[in-house]
């Protein structure tokens, strides 16, 4: 339960403590103090339903998951600098201002950065990914222990509990993997389908072709 919460609680419980003990030591009770009492036993329940209500909107954020993988950043040779740029910002911003844990790009089926936790598996895209690419539209695993074909992403990072899968076209993908299950929220999503829409126009401006990059 927050503090302010817990604070709420106990003075609801006080004041209903009071009232009782008001009752208690009252020597005759008249219409008015029936009146008192009632009020202050409304306001103590009042103040209890505040403090329940404030815990569910406040609820406890889910732990970190202990994932196994290096702090790393890999960025294809093949890229011209204005491209790693962008990759290098974009990242930063998604490891520092989300719970992104690791961060996925693919271009042209080659891998062009890896950056996060991160591991040396060879990842190649399931049937989520392409199923993403080919709607052109962010697929969100809010927990990956409930969806068949999770499996796909442990070539990114094995045991991933949240995945954000953001297509740029038939072009790539872009994969964010989370510390914890739910733990993208909305505004998450519509931050990183901002920086793919970007992300994408500069990939794609003075291009290398596929066949001259290296396979990741």
């Amino acid at each position: 339960m927050p503090a302010p919460a817990r604070a709420v609680l106990i003075c609801a419980l006080l004041l209903l403590g009071l009232t009782v003990a008001n009752a208690g030591v009252a020597e005759t009770v008249s219409p008015d103090l029936q009146r008192a009492e009632v009020l202050a036993g409304m306001a103590s329940v009042g103040l209890m339903l505040v403090a329940v209500l404030w815990t569910r909107a406040n609820p406890k954020s889910a732990e970190k998951v202990p994932l196994k993988g290096e702090q790393g950043l890999e960025i294809s040779d093949q890229l011209n600098d204005v491209q790693k740029q962008e990759l290098a910002w974009g990242s930063h911003m998604l490891l520092t201002a989300t719970p992104a844990a690791s961060i996925l790009v693919v271009w042209h089926e080659h891998v062009v950065l890896r950056r996060g936790l991160i591991s040396q598996a060879s990842f190649q895209p399931g049937a989520i990914t392409r199923r993403a690419m080919e709607r052109d539209k962010t697929i969100s695993l809010v927990n990956t222990a409930l969806f068949p074909g999770r499996a796909e992403f442990d070539g990114m990072l094995q045991s991933l509990p949240a995945v954000l899968v953001c297509p740029m076209g038939q072009q790539g993908v872009v994969i964010v993997g989370g510390w914890s299950p739910r733990c993208f929220s909305r505004s998450d999503e519509r931050w990183l389908e901002g920086w793919v829409q970007r992300l994408r126009t500069t990939l794609g401006d003075g291009d290398v072709s596929p066949s001259r990059q290296n396979s990741a």
